[in-house]
């Protein structure tokens, strides 16, 4: 079940503690923002790939039930490992969003679509199909350790992980 998306700022001042013990954490703001969706927010399903995208397309290919994929792409800036057709198939799967450490490309067709994408930046050559990866691993990106089944909130301020599910 997705949750509902909170502030990011708002979070961080209201909880000064979970990010004092390290159970609230903020990623480096490096990534770009597409897709209609600007504020989502999720539990994380995590993934690690490189310059391959295969695994990237059969995650999305499940039901996503507002779920985030944080993809560690190993913030390769030689291809892109997400396009339109699979974004345009998890937004229609339930994803809440996907978080991409490398590029993206079909920009215009990912900012169509009802969900939120962020990734380094974009990149028109298209990745490797040799299927390789590690799926539901810890993976750092940003400056942080991000694990799956910890929740992920994402608006226009900045991309947060919690260890737990954040209420109001």
């Amino acid at each position: 079940m997705a949750a509902l998306p909170l502030a990011t700022a708002e979070v961080c001042d209201a909880n000064s503690h979970l990010i004092t013990n390290g159970e609230l954490r903020a990623l480096q703001p490096i990534f770009q923002i597409y897709g209609r969706r600007q504020v989502f927010a999720g539990p994380i399903v995590t993934l690690k790939v490189f310059e391959d995208n295969v695994l990237v397309r059969e995650f999305l290919e499940e039901k996503g039930q507002g779920r985030v994929l944080v993809v560690d792409g190993g913030a390769s800036l030689r291809c892109a490992i997400l396009g339109g057709n699979p974004v345009q198939q998890a937004q229609n799967n339930g994803w809440a969003g996907i978080v991409v450490n490398g590029c993206i490309r079909d920009v215009d067709e990912i900012n169509g679509c009802d969900i939120g994408v962020r990734a380094l930046n974009s990149h028109p050559m298209k990745a490797n199909k040799k299927g390789m990866g590690e799926k539901h691993v810890p993976v750092t990106i940003a400056g942080t350790r991000i694990c799956d089944g910890e929740w992920l909130y994402a608006d226009t301020d900045g991309i947060l992980v919690s260890r737990t599910e954040l209420i109001v």
